[in-house]
C-alpha cells in the first residue's frame, strides 16, 4: 500500500511525497535509507482526489528524462556512487510519479539489481533503446557516456516535439474558436436572421435561399449528422488503434503531400540518430538495427529494418538493402551510409543524416507556419464574404426599399 509522507532533507528542505512499503514502520525504515528526517507518515486513501492520482497530470516528459540523463552523468563521472546519485536526484524530482519510480529504481539497485534491469522494470518510462544503452555501458564500464548519449539523444527528439506543437498553437486555437462560435450562429443568431429576412422581402436571393434551406435542414437533421460524425470519428479512433489500422495509415500517411515529406524526414531522423548512438556506444550493427527497428514507431520502416538487419547478419552491407527503397531512402542517405561503411565513420555519417534532415525539418516546419495563417484568414475570410452575401446583402436591401 502507500503512503504519504513529509520529511526534511539533510540541508533542511521540506519535501513530500509518496511511498509504497507493507506497513506504516517499513515505509518510515525505508525513507531513512535515503537520508531524509520523516516528519509524518499516512496511509494514503484511494478515495481522495489527488493530482497524484491523474496520469496525464504526472506523465514524464522526454525533457524530464533528458534532464535526469544528464545530472545522472554528471554525478556518476564524479565518481558519485549509483544509489547515492539517485536518492538525490529522487529529492529534486518535481513530478511525484517520476520520483517515485526513481526511488524504485535506486532501492532495486541498493539490493543488488544491476542499473539497466532495475530501469527495465518501466518500460513505460525507460524505452528498450535507453535500457539497451545503459547496459552497453555497463558492460564498457562507461555508463556516464553512455548517459550523456542518451541525454543529447532525448533533448534532440523534444526540440522536435517542441517545434511541432508550436507550429499547431495557432490552427487548433483558431479551430476551437470555430467550434465554439459555429454553434452559437445555428442555433441563436440564424433563427432571428430567418424570420427577419421572410419578414422584410418577399423574394429572398439566391444564395440566401439555399442558406434558409441548410439552416432548415441542419434543424431538423442536424442530429443525425453529428451523431454520424462522433461515429466515423469512433470509428477510425478504433481502426487506427488496432493492429492491421495501424499498418494502414503508417502505410498511407507516408504517401500524403507534405505530410508524408515530413514523416519520411522524422522516420529518417530518428533511424540515423538511434543507430549512431547505439553504434558510438558499442553495440554492434546488428543490435543497433534490431533495436531500432522496435523504436523507430513507423511499420513501413518497420519492415525496411528488419530486411536490413537479416541482410546484414548474411554479411550484406546496410546501403545495399536500403538502395532498393528509393521511396523512404533517398539517394543522399543511401550514399552517406554507404561512404560511412566504406571508410569506417558510419556513426559520423549518420549523424550528418540527422543534422541535414534536423534542419530540413525545421524549414518545413517554419514553411508550414508562414502557409497556414494566411491561409486561415483566406478560409475566414470565406466565411464572412459568404455570411454577409447571404444575410447581410438582403437585410440592406429589404431595409432600404421601406
Amino acid at each position: 500500500m502507500k503512503y504519504l509522507y513529509q520529511a526534511r532533507s539533510k540541508e533542511g528542505k521540506v519535501e513530500t511525497g509518496t511511498v509504497e512499503a507493507s506497513s506504516k514502520e517499513s515505509a518510515a525504515l525505508l525513507l531513512q535509507k535515503y537520508n531524509v528526517f520523516v516528519t509524518s507518515i499516512k496511509e494514503q486513501s484511494p478515495l481522495v482526489f489527488r493530482t497524484e492520482n491523474i496520469s496525464f497530470l504526472n506523465k514524464i516528459s522526454t525533457k524530464d528524462l533528458a534532464i535526469f540523463s544528464r545530472q545522472l552523468a554528471v554525478m556518476m563521472q564524479s565518481r558519485v556512487p549509483v544509489t547515492q546519485a539517485l536518492k538525490s536526484l529522487a529529492i529534486q524530482i518535481k513530478n511525484p510519479n517520476f520520483k517515485e519510480k526513481i526511488l524504485k529504481v535506486s532501492q532495486m539497485v541498493e539490493e543488488g539489481s544491476p542499473l539497466s534491469e532495475s530501469f527495465a522494470t518501466f518500460p513505460e518510462v525507460f524505452s528498450v533503446f535507453y535500457v539497451s544503452l545503459i547496459k552497453t555501458g555497463e558492460a564498457s564500464g562507461k555508463i556516464s557516456e553512455s548517459l550523456y548519449y542518451l541525454s543529447d539523444h532525448l533533448e534532440r527528439e523534444h526540440d522536435i516535439k517542441s517545434q511541432i506543437t508550436s507550429a499547431m498553437i495557432y490552427p487548433i486555437f483558431v479551430i476551437s474558436v470555430l467550434l465554439v462560435i459555429i454553434p452559437i450562429v445555428i442555433f441563436f443568431v440564424m433563427p432571428r436572421l430567418v424570420d427577419l429576412i421572410k419578414e422584410t422581402t418577399t423574394k429572398p436571393p439566391f444564395f440566401t435561399m439555399l442558406m434558409i434551406n441548410f439552416y432548415g435542414f441542419l434543424s431538423n437533421y442536424g442530429w443525425i449528422l453529428l451523431l454520424g460524425f462522433i461515429l466515423l470519428v469512433a470509428f477510425i479512433v478504433y481502426y487506427f488503434t488496432t493492429k492491421e489500422g495501424k499498418k494502414r495509415y503508417d502505410e498511407v500517411s507516408l504517401r500524403v503531400p507534405f505530410f508524408g515529406g515530413f514523416l519520411k524526414k522524422t522516420f529518417l531522423v530518428r533511424f540515423a540518430e538511434n543507430i549512431s548512438t547505439l553504434i558510438g556506444a558499442g553495440l554492434s550493427i546488428n543490435n543497433a538495427l534490431k533495436i531500432t527497428r522496435d523504436t523507430v514507431g513507423s511499420n513501413v520502416y518497420k519492415r525496411i529494418l528488419t530486411e536490413t538487419e537479416e541482410r546484414v547478419s548474411q554479411g550484406e552491407r546496410i546501403s545495399s538493402v536500403l538502395i532498393k527503397y528509393p521511396d523512404y531512402a533517398p539517394a543522399f542517405v543511401v550514399q552517406m551510409i554507404q561512404v560511412g561503411e566504406e571508410t569506417g565513420t558510419l556513426d559520423k555519417n549518420l549523424m550528418e543524416i540527422v543534422n541535414f534532415y534536423n534542419k530540413e525539418i525545421k524549414r518545413s516546419i517554419a514553411t508550414f507556419t508562414a502557409l497556414l495563417e494566411p491561409m486561415l484568414i483566406i478560409f475566414l475570410g470565406a466565411g464572412v464574404a459568404l455570411l454577409a452575401i447571404t444575410v447581410i446583402e438582403p437585410l440592406y436591401g429589404a431595409l432600404g426599399s421601406v
